[in-house]
């Protein structure tokens, strides 16, 4: 399976597509995505601060003074969570698939200048997050260069 993301626009917004397959069920794996310790470990600037209901708030902390909160959109145990960040839209949807689930990653945004780098960065993110779905160590790869590279000829825009 093709493990890279997709940019799709549609009425100027775009929206980058992750989709990976996992061994577990989906209650297993939305137990992790949902999971405050385990959303630190992958998740950018999150703070382990999240109210899990629909309308709470996940609680962002960029390191450099900026804190920001993101409200909760949609929350269907164990299929679907959503939230918006800021003017970006974070859904994230698990099919039951053979013998385990696959997830579909998806972030919605209007402003196209930031795809290249912001799929390798979920690239990175997703890859780390399959390895705690799959019980591993967090292992960080040093690939961020080489998947702005692979994304800018994909998208045919500037890394």
């Amino acid at each position: 399976m093709n493990q890279y993301g997709t940019l799709h626009e549609t009425n100027g917004n775009y929206a980058l597509r992750f989709e990976r397959f996992f061994s577990l069920n989906p209650e297993d794996v939305f137990d992790v995505i949902t999971n405050s310790d385990y959303f630190t470990q992958w998740y950018p600037f999150a703070t382990g601060e999240m109210d899990l209901r629909l309308g709470g708030e996940i609680n962002f902390d960029d390191g450099e003074g900026t804190t920001y909160n993101a409200i909760i959109t949609e929350m269907e145990k164990p299929y679907l969570f959503s939230f918006r960040e800021v003017d970006d839209l974070i859904n994230i949807s698990l099919l039951e698939e053979d013998e385990g689930c696959r997830m579909i990653f998806t972030h919605t945004f209007n402003d196209d200048s930031w795809a290249v780098p912001t799929a390798a960065g979920w690239h990175r993110c997703l890859d780390v997050l399959g390895q705690i779905v799959n019980g591993n160590p967090v292992k960080w790869d040093d690939n961020a260069a080489k998947l702005r590279e692979i994304y800018s000829e994909a998208f045919q825009m500037e890394n």
